[in-house]
């Protein structure tokens, strides 16, 4: 019985590196995923481990390059990883993914402290670099970007049928958790594009009159492409995050758009990919 597809690897590989820099330290926090394919089917179907380079020599790896190489971008580190490991016997394809947990700086006495930091959230930036015979993809991004707005939001003129009970709303909160990812073009080097890509994410779901989540996602699409030239295609994930006006009537109370409750689940899932023209 044939062996249809195989990969194997580290998961969550807890990386801290510290720069010990003047004026200040500078941290970077991430947790990396290491994966391989290539020529491994003796390893499962004969038990001959040969060509099998253990997961622990990964992490041990991850480790021994942070300490040799910068990490002036996540970007160039999980490229570095992946020519160290495409370098190995049976190897043909490398994927590496790498999350960012941010660190802001404590502020004490009314300046941003030199050595101590703050976690601000959940928030997390993401990137995955995949080498193969091909060529290199390299696609970074971000998830639990929690934003919300009370105005600008309206939602009308859609679709009914005999099961639809909800009601237009010409006015709304808008709230979602962003998940996003970027594809870099082949040769990109413009990684510290993030801190504006983002702005652009969070600027225009502020400012878009928005006619429907799915109108937002297309303008905030075209708002990081024209943050980046480096940058083909970003794909958005934006779950509603569903506020619902509360129905106050029983209690003898009008609710004029200003008591909601929040809800988890069901939710109405938006996405889509926006890509640049040829």
């Amino acid at each position: 019985m044939p062996l249809a597809w195989n990969r194997y690897g580290k998961a969550r590989i807890r990386l801290v590196k510290l720069r010990r820099v003047l004026p200040a330290h500078e941290l970077v926090d991430l947790t990396i995923d290491v994966q391989v394919e290539g020529a491994f089917d003796a390893v499962y179907l004969d038990g001959n481990n040969q060509s099998c380079l253990p997961t622990d020599t990964m992490k041990n790896s991850v480790y021994a390059l942070a300490r040799r190489d910068p990490i002036d971008h996540v970007e160039t580190f999980a490229m570095r990883l992946a020519e160290h490991f495409a370098g190995k016997p049976a190897v043909s394809t490398v994927r590496i993914v790498a999350s960012e947990h941010e660190w802001h700086r404590l502020d004490t006495a009314g300046r941003p402290d030199r050595h101590a930091f703050i976690q601000p959230g959940c928030e997390e930036w993401t990137t995955e670099v995949v080498r193969a015979n091909h060529g290199t993809r390299i696609t970074s991004g971000l998830r639990n970007l929690i934003v919300l707005k009370t105005s600008h939001s309206r939602f009308e003129g859609f679709l009914r049928d005999e099961y639809t009970t909800l009601e237009a709303a010409d006015d709304r909160i808008m709230a979602t958790s962003v998940t996003a990812a970027w594809l870099y073009r082949e040769g990109a080097a413009d990684f510290g594009a993030r801190e504006r890509i983002r702005q652009a994410l969070v600027a225009t779901f502020a400012a878009h009159d928005s006619r429907s989540i799915q109108h937002t996602l297309y303008a905030m699409g075209e708002a990081a492409l024209a943050a980046c030239n480096d940058v083909s295609e970003v794909t958005l994930s934006l779950p509603n995050r569903h506020h619902i006006l509360v129905n106050l009537a029983p209690f003898g109370l009008d609710n004029p758009n200003d008591v909601f409750v929040a809800t988890d689940e069901p939710y109405g899932l938006i996405e889509a990919t926006v890509r640049r023209s040829e």
